[in-house]
């Protein structure tokens, strides 16, 4: 890149990609742009290229987060093209495995809010062996299970024997349900935690809030693809 192309203040910059002028500072210092070239007086003077990385930085930080963003943009400055084209790919990947998982927890919802628990009484509870036995799993599957926080029962007693509630037995019958469709344990111990409980109005618009989420995400990097199409072509000048 020469002097020549090197005509675009800090500010304009800043203006265009949508950054405060000392964003733009930090995002040079931290190699997301190229080297600025300076005038006589010292002043920073930018070019398409540093405009373009600012663009692309933007875009792929709303899409996976501002260190991805940064280590994928650096990468066109200082590695092969086919680095970047990998870290891209893993982001879609990324992405397509959290849409699996909603798909998973939709379902997992809807279970849920088919069986409505309401005036729950302490014989209710199952032990793990009549559990175990109306899944038709082992105990000690169950007791894995409680370990790895899928369908963790209550302590009734000094010995701490495992009681499951209505609603614990809940959890276990769609962990079981799960695990038999395939899915792996470390998939289901990010689901489970954090899959909503509630009203089912309640856990339709959470869900569709990670829905729009990932659509969000999905389309930043579509832009983000764009924009680094031109940085690797401006790079390779």
């Amino acid at each position: 890149m020469s002097t020549l192309n090197s005509s675009i203040r800090t500010v304009d910059v800043a203006r265009r990609a949508g950054y405060s002028v000392q964003q733009v500072r930090n995002l040079e210092r931290d190699g997301v742009l190229p080297t600025a070239m300076r005038t006589a007086a010292g002043y920073r003077r930018y070019g398409e290229i540093h405009l373009r990385s600012a663009l692309a930085y933007r875009a792929l930080a709303a899409g996976v987060g501002p260190v991805e963003a940064k280590r994928i943009v650096r990468a066109v400055h200082r590695g092969p093209a086919s680095q970047v084209l990998a870290f891209l790919d893993a982001a879609h990947a990324r992405l397509d495995r959290e849409r699996r998982d909603l798909e998973l927890a939709k379902a997992a919802a809807e279970a849920i809010s088919a069986e409505p628990i309401a005036d729950v009484r302490a014989s209710d509870s199952m032990s793990v062996s009549e559990l175990a036995a109306a899944l038709g799993v082992r105990p000690s599957t169950l007791r894995h299970w409680d370990a790895e926080g899928l369908a963790v029962p209550d302590r009734v007693s000094t010995q701490g024997t495992r009681r499951y509630s209505p609603a614990q037995v809940r959890d276990a019958r769609i962990v079981h349900q799960l695990r038999s469709a395939g899915y792996r344990i470390e998939t289901l111990r990010a689901l489970m935690p954090n899959l909503p409980r509630g009203q089912s109005e309640d856990v339709a618009a959470a869900l569709a809030a990670r829905d729009g989420s990932i659509a969000a995400r999905s389309h930043a990097l579509l832009d983000a693809a764009a924009a680094l199409s031109a940085v690797i072509s401006l790079a390779a000048q």
